[in-house]
């Protein structure tokens, strides 16, 4: 595995499993607006991982949407529009806070992006 592939996916893998320890436990605000930040350290990595893997395969992009329509193309992802919903979902967390927007995100990452996390991990771990 290319040395920064390998760097990018241990910290990824880190993250996921930290996101989805915090899934599994979160009961209260609290520990729910912790998995939020889970998750967008996640979501970071795991742009980050797929923007170096094509890079490694002669595929550049500057952007997370780019990227993730590269990533569907060649198989990395396994559902486009769950991406694309992805971005639109971390970037109202970060730029535009609504509490009650913020649980229904925590309901689309434990139901929808961390399964498309372990695709892409599992897609990766079986390229190298």
């Amino acid at each position: 595995m290319n040395e920064k592939i390998k760097i990018i996916f241990n910290d990824f893998e880190k993250a996921l499993n930290n996101l989805k320890k915090a899934t599994e436990i979160a009961k209260d605000d609290l520990d729910i607006d912790g998995t939020i930040k889970r998750f967008e350290l996640t979501y970071e990595l795991s742009w980050k991982l797929i923007k170096s893997f094509l890079e490694y395969n002669g595929i550049f992009c500057k952007s997370p949407r780019e990227c993730f329509k590269y990533a569907f193309q060649n198989g990395i992802i396994d559902n486009e529009l769950i991406w694309m919903k992805m971005i639109d979902d971390r970037n109202l967390l970060v730029h535009t806070y609504n509490f009650d927007f913020s649980r229904e995100i925590f309901e689309n990452i434990k139901n929808k992006y961390l399964k498309s996390f372990y695709y892409v991990k599992k897609f990766i771990q079986n390229k190298f």
